[in-house]
């Protein structure tokens, strides 16, 4: 499937949008968000963690790498790969005890390796632009019938 382009130009965009993504996750997606720093990516992700029901604080995993979300339907890891040097620290961290029954949301995810080569990863791509962000989203084939 092609790739999906969509315009988010303010934070309202960002939620609908999140809570649009979070409406299709099921057990074993992974949410790749990339783009450079101050994109949204963690803003995305608390929108994607609100629509899937969270309704307390959604802080940044960037020092604690991963944060559980259990008392979701589905579970859901937050994970922020910035501050890893290299791949093998995921795997370290425990990274595939976290995803065992649930759904991965991953920021930078090329520095643990990369997700896109897998059928449920749900890959994002975030950038500026002229009215204010777009994300670029390319769905692995298990989300076929379902991008957002």
């Amino acid at each position: 499937m092609a790739a999906v382009t969509h315009d988010l130009p303010d934070l309202a965009a960002m939620e609908a949008f999140g809570a649009r993504i979070a409406a299709k996750i099921r057990v074993g997606d992974v949410i790749a968000l990339s783009g450079p720093l101050g994109a949204g990516k963690t803003t995305l992700a608390r929108a994607i963690l609100q629509g899937a029901g969270h309704r307390g604080e959604v802080p940044s995993p960037t020092f604690t790498l991963i944060e559980m979300y259990d008392a979701l339907e589905p579970p859901v890891a937050h994970a922020d790969f910035y501050r890893l040097d290299n791949p093998a620290e995921a795997e370290e961290l425990g990274l595939d005890d976290y995803r065992e029954g649930a759904v991965l949301i991953a920021e930078w995810p090329e520095r643990a390796g990369g997700f896109a080569h897998e059928p449920a990863c749900l890959a994002i791509d975030i950038s500026f632009d002229a009215t204010g962000r777009k994300a670029i989203v390319e769905p692995g084939t298990d989300w076929l019938g379902r991008v957002p």
